[in-house]
């Protein structure tokens, strides 16, 4: 056994859960930051299967059969199995594709449920010829990219399976058709595309996560590494503007920042382009076809929203980094925006910003690090108006940071600038005597 191990593990511990730099990041942020962030999709599924369970159905009967009744009373008969579901009846509407737009704007709702002509007569043969089957078309509203947004599709599919179930298996089915736009899309599936749109939804937030989170460690280490090794006293004491070494760590980092916003950017185009190529073949969507592959303008934009929100990053980065000893310190200070950057990413993962109480949409949009993720969602359905809105308040903070980096470089503090936890340390020294 190592003599003293046991000793020295401790105090080495000590130190270590008394720096304020560790403690914070490491413990204190993360205890914070997790249960909010499972409020937040605890949050989403909630909403999502209410939403689900106490939906507003539109059931056009257009064929005013026995059976066409027999399913509308199943249907209403269904509160008394828990679901809450407002059914609405309209009667004799053909055809059908040139009120859906108005039926749904009437009663504020987003999926009708339409029982054609024939349903009756089919089901009757059915228990004579089985390959004979009725059929109901359903009619979903693409309201945004949320991971939930198939469950009301999937809750009618599974109404459809208990009407099976009580009368014969397989006796009714359902087609899908699509609002997209305000266009009827028909053959459209909304799980498949919501469930593509899903793909998207997750893999861009990722990538910007990831871009994010990464660029702010280079600023604070070049900043950091000057304070560190001294070399900042030399640089200021030469005949060089102060600004000029501001901008100078700014723009290599930006330009850097750049390269990278490119590449994910373009990266991100290709990913998305070859899960395109194969998704007719399999799931005979053609997301192109229905308007919800981003454009040109929209892919340009999106990664102006990237690269603005980098530079942010940046200049809020060195600031932090002039307040701290060394590089550890910077990185371990910088390490606090992260919440800030990874609350907003994961949450909008699972939320569409569309559907949230306007206090929580708030929350998102005036956090400055949330834009890239709005905008990745926005270019998908055509919202370009939120993302060269967002771009401009982006850049509007980005000013303002870079004007504070501006001002802290023009003075001394930028030598003697500190963050101190005066608390932690008068306790560490306290605890340094008694021992």
């Amino acid at each position: 056994m190592l003599k003293g191990f046991g000793t020295f593990l401790l105090k080495e511990l000590k130190e270590l859960m008394r720096d304020p730099k560790i403690l914070l990041p490491m413990i204190v942020v993360p205890l914070v930051m997790f249960p909010v962030l499972g409020g937040v999709v605890g949050y989403a599924m909630q909403a999502a299967q209410e939403q689900a369970i106490k939906a507003a159905l539109v059931v056009v009967n257009n064929d005013c059969g026995n059976w066409s009744n027999t399913f509308i009373n199943f249907l209403q008969g269904l509160s008394a199995m828990g679901f809450n579901l407002t059914i609405y009846t309209e009667s004799n509407i053909k055809p059908l594709s040139e009120k859906v737009l108005e039926l749904l704007s009437k009663y504020n709702t987003t999926q009708i449920l339409e029982i054609p002509d024939g349903f009756s007569q089919n089901i009757t043969i059915h228990f004579n010829n089985p390959n004979v089957r009725a059929y109901v078309r359903l009619y979903s509203v693409l309201r945004g990219t949320s991971v939930f947004e198939n469950i009301g599709s999937s809750a009618v599919d599974a109404l459809i399976g208990m009407f099976n179930r009580q009368h014969a298996p397989d006796i009714l089915y359902s087609e899908k058709a699509t609002v997209i736009k305000g266009e009827v899309k028909y053959g459209v599936d909304p799980m498949a595309v919501s469930g593509l749109l899903m793909y998207q939804s997750i893999v861009l937030p990722m990538m910007v996560l990831l871009l994010i989170s990464y660029a702010p460690q280079i600023a604070a280490a070049s900043m950091a590494v000057e304070k560190e090794e001294k070399t900042l006293e030399t640089l200021l004491t030469l005949p060089i503007d102060r600004l000029a070494i501001l901008w100078g760590k700014l723009l290599s980092s930006i330009i850097v920042a750049a390269i990278g916003a490119v590449v994910y950017t373009a990266g991100y185009s290709y990913t998305l382009g070859s899960v395109m190529a194969g998704t007719p073949a399999r799931l005979n969507v053609d997301l192109a076809a229905l308007g919800l592959v981003p454009s040109t303008l929209g892919y340009l934009l999106l990664g102006l929203s990237l690269f603005v929100t980098i530079v942010s990053v940046l200049a809020l980065s060195v600031i932090l980094a002039a307040f701290a000893e060394d590089v550890r310190g910077a990185q371990a200070l910088v390490g606090n925006i992260y919440p800030m950057i990874f609350l907003p990413s994961i949450a909008l993962i699972y939320l569409d910003i569309n559907t949230l109480p306007l206090a929580f949409k708030l929350v998102l949009f005036a956090i400055p690090f949330s834009h890239p993720m709005i905008a990745s969602k926005a270019i998908i359905v055509g919202d370009l108006w939120t993302v060269t809105l967002g771009i401009i308040y982006v850049s509007a903070f980005t000013l303002v940071v870079m004007y504070a980096a501006s001002k802290l470089f023009a003075t001394e503090k930028i030598l003697t600038a500190k963050i101190k936890f005066k608390g932690l340390k008068k306790r560490k020294g306290v605890s340094a005597e008694e021992s």
